[in-house]
């Protein structure tokens, strides 16, 4: 039987609209909602990923600007302009564009942002509060008791936190199905993504393992799972095999790799450049088939992703 596809497009579409009537009422008790991301660098890359973020902002009606640096600029700048940021009370939130020069601690910037307007959830208070929010929320349930479920699926998330974990986590929650009990495994240990989620799926009660470079075995400890969230990055890495039938399967990595033939030969495009394509750490034809729930890649927890950015802003806002 063919798993039902985790469609993070429609879901996060759904919370977007809640966003803008969110943003409208904001707007209604004269509060500002603006996030601004901070720049340094001339990287393509991070330009169109900036004006990516300017569109879907402006999608619910969130200012957004771009607080431009020379690419040279010291650390003792970028700080300069955060501690103003910091202090603007017209600015929701700041967010770092990647890459940042040559000798400037990215650790040091995400520690200088206040953590009120710490959208992308890497301050260390935030990252701490994730820690004291998933805390057991609610008493073990006795056999039989009904509103577990429904306790458990409408706990709030911490707010504001690392966008991707807390965006897989809504995805979990939306399948209606009890978390309690069950055998969690993530692939992947940043502290972006797979430490936040570890601490989520305690908080659902999930028995949780987090596997990471030095495992051994991995292959044993996905077979063992009912959950599986791959986040290390590594395309394939995640055999479809290793799938317990009935998984639920949460693929948050975005590689880019080269499209081959079924002679397994390069694929080109119309310039003569290899074809390349998204896909994530799980064999994804293999695991749909073993799988109940699996996310796609792209089309999964991407959307999501950058919906909860939007979220996290929008909650900023609200809390000024």
């Amino acid at each position: 039987m063919a798993a039902q596809i985790i469609d993070g497009e429609s879901i996060a579409a759904q919370i977007q609209e809640q966003l803008k009537n969110d943003v409208e009422a904001l707007k209604a008790a004269d509060k500002s909602v603006k996030l601004v991301a901070v720049i340094a660098t001339d990287n393509k890359g991070a330009r169109i990923y900036a004006s990516s973020q300017e569109k879907t902002c402006a999608a619910v009606g969130i200012a957004y600007e771009l607080a431009e640096l020379p690419a040279d600029s010291t650390e003792a700048a970028v700080v300069a302009l955060i501690e103003q940021l910091n202090a603007d009370p017209s600015v929701s939130g700041i967010i770092i564009q990647m890459p940042l020069p040559e000798g400037v601690n990215a650790r040091r910037l995400q520690r200088m942002i206040a953590p009120a307007k710490d959208v992308e959830g890497m301050n260390p208070a935030n990252q701490g509060m994730v820690i004291y929010a998933a805390q057991p929320f609610f008493k073990k349930p006795k056999p039989g008791n009904e509103n577990w479920l429904e306790a458990s699926l409408n706990w709030p998330l911490p707010s504001p936190a690392a966008c991707t974990p807390i965006g897989a986590m809504m995805l979990l929650r939306s399948l209606g199905v009890d978390l309690y009990g069950k055998q969690a495994v993530v692939i992947g240990h940043s502290e972006i993504v797979g430490k936040p989620m570890a601490l989520l799926l305690m908080a659902h009660f999930c028995t949780t393992t987090v596997c990471h470079i030095a495992t051994k075995n991995l292959a044993w400890h996905v077979r063992a799972a009912d959950i599986v969230v791959a986040a290390a990055g590594v395309p394939g890495l995640i055999k479809g095999e290793w799938i317990k039938e009935g998984a639920i399967v949460i693929d948050i990595a975005i590689n880019r790799v080269k499209v081959l033939d079924k002679d397994g030969k390069e694929v080109l495009n119309e310039k003569g450049k290899p074809k390349m394509k998204t896909v994530g750490d799980v064999e994804f034809d293999v695991a749909k088939g073993r799988a109940a729930y699996i996310t796609p890649v792209p089309g999964g927890c991407g959307p999501m992703t950058v919906v909860m950015l939007l979220k996290n802003t929008v909650d900023a806002a609200k809390r000024a």
